[in-house]
């Protein structure tokens, strides 16, 4: 018996372009930001998808803020608000802080075109995922801080 049996156990197959698993993510509705269910089920993905899902996740996370991630998930993107730095140095803080927060999965290979823009306590960003199985892009995610 499952202690979670809504959601099944994760694929072992693995990728054909490493000895990694076959990276598997519940499907998301990134304009409601929320897993997707169809029939009371979630949905699942597989592949550079389930790499962009992960990756949204990640960046919609503070570090250290939940105890069930390791330290290495999530971002420290919070700490650039009320800085007294210029705005051209914020944004480029923000860049180097999602690059940093997305390459620690193995699936992700580079992050590259990361746009970033300040409006309050929101970031909104866009970017380019190389992962191991394509590229995949992010488009417009807002990031509360």
């Amino acid at each position: 018996m499952s202690l979670f049996p809504l959601l099944e156990a994760g694929d072992t197959e693995l990728s054909g372009n490493s000895q990694l698993p076959l990276a598997r993510e519940i499907a998301w509705d990134f304009q409601k930001d929320r897993p997707r269910w169809e029939g009371g089920r979630p949905v699942y993905v597989t592949g550079a998808e389930a790499v962009l899902v992960w990756a949204w996740n990640a960046l919609h996370t503070g570090r250290g803020e939940h105890d069930v991630f390791t330290w290495e998930y999530g971002q420290e993107l919070a700490e650039l608000i009320g800085q007294p730095y210029s705005e051209g140095i914020r944004q480029s803080e923000a860049i180097r802080r999602v690059r940093e927060a997305l390459l620690v999965s193995p699936y992700i290979e580079d992050v590259s075109q990361i746009s970033v823009r300040f409006e309050g306590a929101t970031l909104f960003l866009t970017c380019r995922i190389k992962t191991i199985y394509g590229e995949v892009a992010m488009d417009g995610a807002g990031i509360a801080l």
